[in-house]
């Protein structure tokens, strides 16, 4: 059965695919009979066109194989209260042991299913307290201690947010989920998804990428969760920056109808790669360790491989990386704040890594501004996940902002239409509509 199931990894993965999970399905046709603007734009010369700033969320967190927990608590990765996004963006390695059953094996997405589940209470909640009495409770003591009404509510969720997912797609132990807000979802069109495995044989699954993409209203995004190859020696990261040219070269997307959707990465309007991406820090182990030691992270970063690479390298020259103001993310010890090598002796002394930026988030063209970069302190895995914030500026159609009025209006939600739309999770998209009548 393996041959078979290898042989399907192979070469059934470098090409754009509608092959993913999501909570809508793509619509051929618009909604309430609404006329696809963008179809009929194309014949006109000068298409006037506005710009719209959204908010957007990403992340970045290699969970070295461990199932998450039920009740895994994320809120402080996603900070939903107090700066809620219009798109979220989490992405995700080693969601599954990356053992040869994994990877040469049929898709197991019972654990990605778990993360979704998880991402979706997370957006979705109302407030951070369980029962009434307890929201009740802490809301008079909020009220009591904030005198200032701006205060009282940057520090309470007053309404629940409702964000649906669009994309999720899981490669081996690569997962990237895409989450909207659901008055976004109208305007959302042309989602795919393109995998590219650059681990054994150079192609299977352990190592490569992720990408989705999708464009919201008249801008394409595209987003590269990607897992790079290891190792700390000198020369390892020649080998990563070989994923990088593999993952440009081979990642592919449809055109569609008209032939004038972006195909490759570098072709769309925002492009942000996020992931593990195990650029190391080119200095010896010692000396890696007593400036972690002193905090001095600017000596550190002068010696970082991805920032050499950004500035004078061949693959990545051009793209962009916020300044980084927090301690490296890779390794440490199981549920502890000590980096690995430190809390071991004997003979797993011999395995013991130096620290290093391995976990990062970059981004590549014109129009995304990035307002936060920082680390999570959790402490599920031997990486601390890494999370950023983006305004990006989004070309609206006039007469699409102005229906985008009325869906975000009362009128709208009294609107009465023969079917509805299915919300079932983990729909899985076909080509067929999902509409009921």
């Amino acid at each position: 059965m393996w041959p078979t199931l290898v042989a399907n990894k192979i070469f059934k993965k470098r090409l754009g695919s509608n092959n993913f999970l999501a909570d809508y399905p793509s619509y051929k046709e618009p909604l309430l009979g609404i006329v696809d603007i963008n179809q009929n734009s194309k014949t006109i010369i000068h298409d006037p066109k506005d710009t719209q700033q959204y908010k957007v969320f990403v992340s970045t967190w290699n969970v070295g194989g461990i199932a998450p927990d039920e009740d895994l608590n994320i809120d402080d990765l996603l900070e939903t209260c107090n700066n809620s996004c219009d798109i979220y963006i989490l992405g995700f390695q080693e969601i599954v042991p990356l053992k040869a059953s994994n990877i040469l094996g049929s898709e197991n997405n019972e654990i990605s299913k778990k993360w979704n589940s998880i991402i979706r209470e997370a957006l979705n909640k109302k407030t951070h307290q369980r029962g009434k009495d307890q929201r009740d409770a802490k809301e008079e003591e909020l009220k009591n201690n904030c005198p200032n009404k701006k205060e009282y509510s940057a520090n309470h969720c007053e309404a629940p947010h409702d964000f649906q997912c669009i994309i999720s797609k899981q490669m081996v132990g690569i997962f990237i989920s895409v989450w909207t807000r659901r008055d976004l979802c109208s305007f959302i069109r042309h989602p795919s998804v393109s995998c590219v495995g650059c681990g054994i044989m150079g192609c299977l699954g352990n190592k490569g990428s992720v990408s989705v993409r999708f464009q919201l209203h008249e801008t394409s995004f595209c987003f590269v969760c990607s897992h790079l190859a290891s190792g700390g020696r000198e020369g390892d990261e020649k080998y990563r920056n070989s994923n990088v040219a593999e993952i440009f070269s081979r990642t592919s997307f449809p055109r569609g109808p008209l032939l004038d959707l972006p195909r490759t990465i570098l072709d769309h309007d925002h492009v942000i790669l996020l992931g593990d991406l195990n650029y190391r820090i080119s200095l010896p182990e010692e000396t890696t360790r007593l400036l972690v030691e002193k905090g001095d992270w600017d000596s550190l970063l002068e010696n970082d491989q991805l920032i050499m690479e950004l500035m004078t390298g061949n693959m990545l020259r051009g793209w962009h990386e916020g300044a980084i103001k927090f301690a490296p993310t890779y390794k440490y010890c199981p549920n502890s704040d000590i980096y690995y090598g430190c809390c071991y002796h004997g003979k797993k002394a011999e395995k013991k890594r130096a620290p290093a930026w391995c976990d990062r988030i970059v981004w590549y063209g014109e129009g995304l501004k990035q307002l936060q970069y920082a680390r999570i302190e959790s402490k599920l895995s031997d990486h601390r996940p890494v999370k950023a914030m983006f305004t990006a500026e989004v070309m609206v159609l006039p007469d699409v902002k102005k229906l985008q009025t009325l869906f975000l209006s009362e009128r709208f939600d009294q609107i009465k239409t023969p079917f509805e739309v299915s919300t079932t999770d983990d729909f899985v998209r076909t080509k067929r509509s999902s509409f009921r009548l």
